[in-house]
């Protein structure tokens, strides 16, 4: 009965062993210990107990085993020692640098006060009031400066709109003068007689008075009427509004030879030519121009019409 009492301690004082040696371990090398690695090292301690034939026990054996118990309780002890030490060095480290971060902020907060101090002092603001009084005296200048310098765009701005306005008016006033002045020209194309024209265009001048156009046309129309003296009145007229306009020239030419005017209709035929050459056909085909078919000048300024070139060249 005694044999299997004996195996039964030798079994419990083996795994107190095993346990006290996983103890005993580096924190290191047990966290790379598996427990499958710790279940297959107690299944070998299992067969070899259950392969023995004879009991292990003896008076060597327990003190063996009891020393080496007693070292390896050593050891663990003086690793949670050496741990403990460890621990408390670090958190004496961290708590010892905080304490540093600490001071050095305070002690440098107190610097920066310090120097601004010195600086507020040395530009002469000796004292809370004097500093509001001064930042309050800059606030007020800054915004007055900003509040006239706005107030000078504002007159700016509302002077261009002042004056865009007059010129949009102008614009409305002058598209609206045109528009009459369209329809009165529709109006005196429709019309057939040439005092009907003339009182068209005197209303295109009572709107217009510098309107050339309407000069020109009506020089044309007292021409029709037989009022040479007229025609170049309102001819000179156009070309003191417009010293270079063809028509009034041609106009003013043909009023010069109706009146028997011959070398001024010349002159002022060949500057309209001059500026325009399409009135070479033109005044080939004008009334007008009849006195002087048979004259040299003329005949090569013009084009005449071919029947009227046959005719001068059999004459």
């Amino acid at each position: 009965m005694a044999r299997p009492e004996n195996r039964l301690t030798l079994t419990s004082f083996l795994k107190w062993i095993g346990f006290c040696a996983a103890l005993a371990m580096p924190v290191a090398a047990q966290a790379e210990d598996s427990k499958d690695q710790q279940t297959l090292n107690d299944e070998k301690a299992e067969q070899t107990i259950e392969q023995l034939q004879a009991p292990l026990y003896s008076a060597f054996t327990e003190r063996y085993l009891l020393d080496e118990v007693k070292n390896l309780r050593q050891q663990v002890a003086d690793a949670r020692v050496e741990l403990t030490e460890k621990i408390v060095d670090k958190e004496l480290d961290v708590a010892s640098k905080a304490l540093t971060y600490a001071t050095d902020t305070v002690t440098y907060f107190f610097y920066l006060i310090a120097g601004a101090s010195t600086l507020l002092v040395l530009i002469g603001w000796n004292s809370l009031r004097d500093i509001k009084e001064r930042v309050g005296a800059f606030a007020n200048d800054e915004i007055r400066r900003i509040t006239a310098s706005y107030e000078k765009r504002l007159d700016k701005l509302e002077d261009e709109l002042h004056r865009k306005s007059r010129h949009i008016a102008q614009a409305q006033e002058e598209i609206e003068l045109t528009n009459d002045i369209h329809s009165l020209w529709l109006k005196a194309s429709q019309e057939n007689t040439p005092q009907s024209k003339i009182a068209i265009y005197d209303q295109i001048l009572q709107l217009r008075p510098d309107d050339v156009e309407a000069l020109t046309y009506k020089a044309d129309a007292a021409l029709l009427l037989g009022q040479a003296q007229w025609a170049t009145s309102l001819a000179n007229r156009a070309l003191e509004v417009d010293p270079e306009n063809s028509h009034a020239l041609y106009q003013r030419a043909c009023a010069h030879a109706e009146s028997g005017a011959v070398e001024e209709a010349l002159r002022d035929l060949q500057s309209a030519i001059d500026k325009a050459d399409s009135l070479r056909l033109q005044a080939g085909r004008d009334i007008s121009f009849e006195s002087l078919l048979q004259n040299e000048r003329f005949l090569e300024m013009v084009v005449l019409p071919p029947d009227e070139d046959d005719d001068a060249s059999v004459s």
